[in-house]
């Protein structure tokens, strides 16, 4: 159980929670995560070591640059379920609830 509310204390972070979101289908270098969260390439490093050591993320250099990846699919399924989570206090019928009517749009 301890380990799981570290996880969960590991996400509760704006930037941490973007991070994994730009990671979702790519792996990217530091500068480009930071372009994609708007943060600067130190702070984005701070989040990454610490998404590392949680073994949510994993990296590899190549020459001078250092790409990220997600770990596994799991943080990615908690970010989601996070959000889909979050919808439903903002609406009754959340959009996810309704993926037709969003193919119709």
């Amino acid at each position: 159980m301890e380990l799981a509310v570290e996880v969960f204390s590991m996400l509760a972070d704006a930037t941490r929670v973007r991070i994994i979101l730009a990671l979702r289908d790519d792996e990217l270098s530091v500068n480009h995560l930071a372009d994609i969260v708007d943060k600067t390439p130190a702070a984005v490093s701070q989040h990454l070591a610490k998404l590392r050591l949680g073994r949510i993320v994993a990296s590899r250099q190549q020459g001078n640059r250092v790409f990220y990846r997600l770990e596994n699919e799991h943080a990615r399924r908690l970010v989601s379920d996070a959000i889909f989570q979050a919808e439903h206090s903002l609406e009754a019928q959340p959009r996810h609830h309704h993926p037709q009517r969003e193919a119709d749009q």
